[in-house]
């Protein structure tokens, strides 16, 4: 795992708890119970590679039991470690929190390079990893429902799917034991998309708020702002070209794993995506200049710097050189804590990763609705709906003795997709979200950061789950 010189990802994750919770009342025995990792299973696994035995490393920690099951990803990253999952799954305690999804924190690893290995030798090392968990009960709709995360996404959230009905195939909710699968094999429109919409509407927001764009000395609104995204996988391409079409924002640097490129006229994240699937980099795509590193991107100026890689990305070495007037943490972890202070003392906004990158926990947990539910979202009430809207169409017309167009109808008599449904619930917990984190920064001038306003709306809300559950101080 990435280090900065002063602190580890948990370390920083525990340094951010202790400072909010000197914000709060809640009795330090309660504090206690919500800062530690109730369980961790570590595993060691043969799995054939061609000839050979190869011992697999891998993680599996549940943060939190106050609410069941618990939720988290699973990352395929040959740096993984027992610390970085326990720094993870409390992230996730948090995030589930602070957007009201009902899921204790947990997150799982497996210490792997995926590019090593083939797609068979793949699916082996998933289909024995989820054989450990369910040998140990670490998986289940009811007990811990896994999801992608760095190095992992719907194919091998199938092959979790398919070895868990292996086991348990008279478990008629079999099909919620993990998220983030393929849409048909049970699951849900909209989440692959679903962080990088989150990260989306957490930063529109934001700047839709006065006082802070004012304090930044920003106009109002996403419009034009210039952007820097660092990683394009998953999360960062999707905030990227959804930013853009959506917010229309100016991307005028990218920074990837081969270097970063920059260009005052702007990029357009969509043509960065087919280059580099074409070239297999984003360096020499034409109209850009190559800067001298990878980092160098992190440090132009900018309106609004994404991190979507890895954490820790920016430490205490490179923090004074940071000129973005906004960080929103796409990944989990990228500002160490010893960074954020330099960079709070320098007037940047800091949008906390346990909240702008929970639209992935958020739409999953719809996927989990909809699988308990057997039923995908709108089939009952598209029809209906459409029904309504086409007699108020026809309504208004014979009231105005005048004809609406035919496209002007389509779209006025629409029943909701799936997929619109899914994009309207993410919207309304992430600006929900946003609103109560913005209310109790504001409300309590001590409080330094939207992190720090962030952690209080989790804990209090962790907390009132403890105490009503009988657990009192």
């Amino acid at each position: 795992m990435t280090k900065s010189s002063n602190s580890t990802f948990l370390e920083s994750v525990n340094r951010n708890f202790d400072k909010a919770a000197g914000y709060t009342e809640i009795s330090k025995g309660i504090l206690e119970q919500i800062k530690v990792c109730n369980a961790v299973y570590e595993i060691k696994f043969p799995v054939r590679i061609d000839d050979n035995i190869h011992v697999i490393q891998a993680f599996r920690a549940q943060h939190s039991h106050h609410r069941l099951p618990t939720k988290g990803g699973i990352r395929y990253n040959e740096n993984v470690d027992k610390e970085e999952v326990e720094a993870l799954a409390a992230l996730m305690t948090y995030k589930c929190a602070i957007v009201d999804v009902p899921f204790g924190g947990a997150k799982g690893g497996v210490k792997i390079n995926p590019k090593d290995y083939t797609e068979d030798q793949l699916e082996r090392i998933t289909r024995r990893y989820t054989t450990e968990l369910i040998r140990k009960n670490f998986i289940g709709p009811g007990i811990d429902v896994p999801a992608p995360d760095y190095g992992t996404g719907p194919r091998e959230m199938a092959w979790i799917y398919d070895t868990y009905l292996t086991f348990k195939g008279g478990d008629i909710d079999a099909a919620g034991c993990v998220t983030g699968k393929p849409v048909n094999q049970n699951g849900i429109r909209g989440r692959n998309e679903a962080t990088g919409r989150g990260v989306f509407y957490g930063l529109r927001e934001l700047c839709d708020t006065k006082e802070a764009m004012k304090k930044l000395g920003l106009s109002k609104g996403l419009s034009g702002k210039k952007v820097i995204i660092q990683g394009l996988g998953n999360v960062g391409s999707f905030t990227g070209t959804i930013m853009q079409e959506e917010g229309d924002i100016k991307v005028i640097a990218v920074s990837e794993y081969e270097g970063s490129i920059y260009s005052e006229k702007g990029i357009r994240v969509e043509d960065l995506l087919k280059y580099r699937k074409e070239k297999g980099s984003i360096l020499g795509m034409p109209g850009t200049k190559t800067l001298k590193s990878k980092e160098a991107a992190l440090e132009m100026e900018c309106d609004i710097l994404i991190p979507a890689a890895l954490e820790n990305q920016i430490t205490i070495e490179n923090a004074k050189n940071i000129k973005a007037k906004i960080i929103g943490e796409a990944a989990n972890g990228p500002v160490s804590a010893d960074a954020e202070a330099v960079l709070i003392k320098n007037g940047i906004i800091i949008v906390p990763d346990m909240y702008l990158n929970a639209g992935g926990v958020t739409v999953s947990y719809f996927e989990w609705l909809k699988n308990l539910s057997h039923m995908r979202f709108g089939r009952m009430e598209k029809r209906f709906d459409s029904n309504t809207y086409s007699n108020f169409v026809g309504l208004i017309e014979k009231l105005t003795s005048k004809k609406i167009g035919v496209k002007e109808r389509e779209f006025l008599t629409k029943g909701a997709d799936e997929i619109d449904l899914v994009r309207s619930g993410l919207e309304e917990t992430m600006v929900t979200a946003f609103q109560q984190i913005w209310e109790t920064a504001v409300s309590n001038p001590k409080i330094d950061g939207l992190r720090s306003a962030a952690f209080v709306c989790a804990l209090n809300k962790i907390s009132n789950d403890y105490l009503s559950l009988g657990i009192f101080p």
